[in-house]
């Protein structure tokens, strides 16, 4: 009986000590209106993400895109952050939860333009990248869609 206790209080203890795993948040900035950029911040809820959205003037959020040090090409309709990445336009959220994990040295995640088949642009079997944006501003693909 004392070492089951013990187990179960060291078991306890070890909880205790991990920190909650809570869902990341992804401040969404965008336009007003922009249908597929609700149907982007809907396909990021539903994958477990809490999100936040504020429209912004268009010279705002572009702003809001450089500052990130996006560059022109590597832009979309809208521009999230999160753990200290920015995600560009309608990048899956399989490839932003790899992105958490992995944590690499880089800006963040795009997709540039609106493809067709991306999450929130309907359904369709049009090619398209997700490109991992470096501090210098080159990019490489970091995965191609459809899979």
């Amino acid at each position: 009986m004392g070492r089951r206790r013990s187990t179960c209080i060291a078991g306890a203890l070890a909880l205790l000590s991990v920190p909650a795993l809570a869902a990341e948040t992804v401040d969404v900035f965008s336009t007003s209106g922009c249908g597929c950029c609700i149907g982007w911040i809907k396909h990021l809820d539903e994958a477990g993400f809490d999100v936040t959205n504020e429209n912004l003037a268009m010279a705002d959020l572009y702003m809001k895109k450089t500052g990130a040090g996006l560059k022109p090409g590597q832009t979309s309709c809208h521009t999230g952050f999160v753990g200290g990445y920015v995600v560009e336009g309608h990048v899956p959220a399989a490839e932003v939860k790899r992105l958490l994990a992995e944590r690499p040295e880089a800006v963040g995640l795009a997709v540039p333009g609106m493809p067709a088949g991306s999450p929130g642009m309907g359904t369709s079997n049009e090619p398209y990248e997700v490109l991992l944006v470096a501090r210098d501003g080159t990019a490489t693909v970091y995965a191609r869609y459809p899979k």
